[in-house]
């Protein structure tokens, strides 16, 4: 299956791409098969109530991801990309109030949060952690229709029947998809498409995009991604205060922007100034993130930090970045993003924080390499060295919520992925361990890992910090 840069980096809002995004996805995804009507029904039976429940790791952590909230959200019609994050309150508010949605194009439907909204942590849905059900009833309280969900990593839901289906196929498939002129899903194949065509990991990724559409287009895209990338940034370290959920954490981005820029004016040493401006990215954006925030799925968005504080890192401290490498680093990154999604996970809820940040460090480290003049082999070395020094990585979210560790996880994935790629490109590209043998370790310790320790709040920090 190919897999675009514009599935892996997708605008939208925080805290959480799988808690948050992909089931306001679902719930907009729910409502187009009701209008579709495909689907069998009384005679006469129309739609008068909807209910929703969330299992597994979305009901464990569901209210501190937003997830409940974004349920709602989907079930107005409201999309990540289309809802704007300083009117949900009121639309929030709004259906509390009334008890009802009224998605555009379709009629109104009860729905109460309060009760018809569930988050059941007995019941956990078999194929994923991150499982819910959607169910339409008529007047006389018979269901009519009921889809099962699964919110699988960085934004993507699935079906009962298309987890089935990608489960079937195994993580490591052969080449061969249709309609690219590189089709390789695994680290081995790009690198041997690369020697025998003498082209880059981006400009390859370039060619299998540009067979869907035109460069104009998909130059534009690439742009106005990392606008947005850029724009969180901006946001981020240009606010202060506490962000919500109930822990009390304090924006810290801000205040080290400013503490950074004032050294700076001193003409203070500083021999930590990268790691540090890497640090202030990365914390701005997952800020932003954690507030509810428009953020960009990097390929997830409790990992959302990494790509874009190594990118500005890159156009801060390098003379030769310019526009063209802003645009080859993200199509690096992106190939190799879709390496993991295809044979392993992205997804905290399936293999722990190893499968967010360890992943978003490998494409940053990926992309750094790739612009820096590295070779395809030193690309996929360096993208290696990152994610190897991620595995066994716990998704442990105290409270719930996107702060902590979150936050100074993603500042502590961007600096590794500077490092992997400084050790990469000052190497020849041979090392001992291929990416693919990362990948494949990164599965096989996520499927080994305790429930307790994948973005269940049950373990690790989730549980000891309040005895620190």
């Amino acid at each position: 299956m190919f897999l675009s840069v514009f599935e892996l980096f997708k605008i939208g809002i925080g805290p959480s791409s799988s808690h948050t995004m992909g089931p306001m996805t679902a719930a907009v995804r729910f409502l187009d098969e009701i209008a579709g009507g495909d689907w069998p029904r009384p005679a006469g039976a129309k739609v008068h109530r909807l209910t929703a429940s969330l299992h597994g790791s979305l009901a464990y952590t569901g209210v501190g991801h937003g997830t409940d909230r974004a349920v709602v959200l989907g079930l107005t019609g409201l999309t990540p990309l289309t809802v704007d994050p300083d009117t949900v309150e009121a639309v929030l508010e709004e259906v509390v109030r009334e008890k009802r949605v009224s998605p555009p194009g379709h009629p109104l439907y009860r729905f109460d949060p309060a009760a018809d909204l569930v988050l059941d942590r007995k019941t956990p849905l078999p194929g994923h952690a991150n499982g819910m059900a959607f169910c339409a009833w008529d007047k006389q309280g018979r269901m009519l229709l009921r889809r099962v969900y699964f919110s699988i990593g960085g934004g993507f839901v699935v079906s009962e029947e298309e987890l089935q289906r990608l489960k079937a196929e195994g993580p490591v498939r052969g080449s061969g998809d249709k309609g690219v002129p590189y089709p390789f899903r695994t680290a081995k194949e790009m690198l041997a498409m690369a020697a025998r065509s003498g082209l880059s990991v981006a400009a390859m990724k370039r060619a299998n995009e540009e067979a869907h559409m035109p460069r104009e287009e998909l130059d534009a895209g690439l742009d106005r991604i990392w606008e947005a990338m850029r724009g969180c940034i901006e946001r981020g370290i240009a606010r202060e205060g506490i962000m919500p959920g109930g822990l009390k954490v304090k924006r810290r981005a801000a205040r080290l922007h400013d503490r950074l820029l004032e050294d700076s004016t001193r003409n203070m040493p500083n021999p930590l100034l990268a790691n540090d401006w890497l640090s202030v990215y990365a914390m701005a954006v997952n800020e932003e993130n954690a507030a509810g925030g428009r953020v960009v799925t990097a390929p997830t968005n409790g990992a959302a930090g990494v790509v874009p504080a190594v990118l500005r890192y890159w156009l801060h401290f390098h003379v030769e970045a310019d526009p063209a490498s802003i645009r080859d680093f993200l199509l690096t990154a992106a190939a190799v993003g879709g390496i993991i999604k295809h044979n392993a996970s992205i997804s905290g809820a399936e293999v722990g924080c190893q499968g967010e940040v360890g992943s978003a460090s490998a494409m940053a480290a990926a992309g750094l390499c790739a612009v820096m003049g590295g070779t395809p082999e030193q690309v996929e070395n360096a993208a290696e060295i990152a994610l190897e020094h991620h595995l066994g990585m716990t998704c442990d979210p105290v409270g719930g919520l996107v702060q902590v560790p979150c936050i100074e996880r993603n500042a502590l994935g961007a600096v590794k992925a500077v490092t992997a790629a400084s050790l990469a490109i000052k190497g020849d590209g041979t090392h001992f361990v291929p990416l693919d043998a990362a990948i494949e370790t990164m599965r096989q310790t996520g499927m080994d890992m305790n429930e307790r320790y994948k973005e269940t709040s049950l373990g690790g920090l989730a549980v000891n910090v309040v005895e620190c």
